[in-house]
């Protein structure tokens, strides 16, 4: 797959030095989906049990134990991956307040 994009990941524990614990468990999430060929959510499931389907391709994804979240649109067809957010459980429910209001 194609990830868009790993700059996303690295400006989370970057910029926000308490979230350094997110590091290796997000790269280890990134260079799996980079491998990966996922074509269809079953896919994605296959690699990730615990990732939560959303409706429109998008996967939520329970990084570091489910300490951080990790939301992806995912074009099965052109097998692209675009990261549109990473935080912690507080920071996603604002995502996703201000992402459907």
């Amino acid at each position: 797959m194609k990830i868009i994009a790993l700059s996303t990941l690295k400006a989370f524990w970057e910029e926000h030095p308490e979230y350094m614990d997110a590091k290796e468990p997000t790269l280890a999430w990134y260079r799996l989906a980079l491998a990966a060929d996922w074509s269809t959510p079953v896919d994605v499931k296959q690699d990730f049990r615990n990732a939560s389907i959303l409706k429109d391709g998008r996967v939520v994804f329970n990084i570091a134990g489910n300490k951080y979240r990790l939301v992806a649109w995912i074009n099965y067809a052109y097998r692209v991956v675009y990261i549109r957010f990473i935080g912690t459980h507080t920071q996603y429910e604002k995502f996703v307040g201000n992402e459907f209001s």
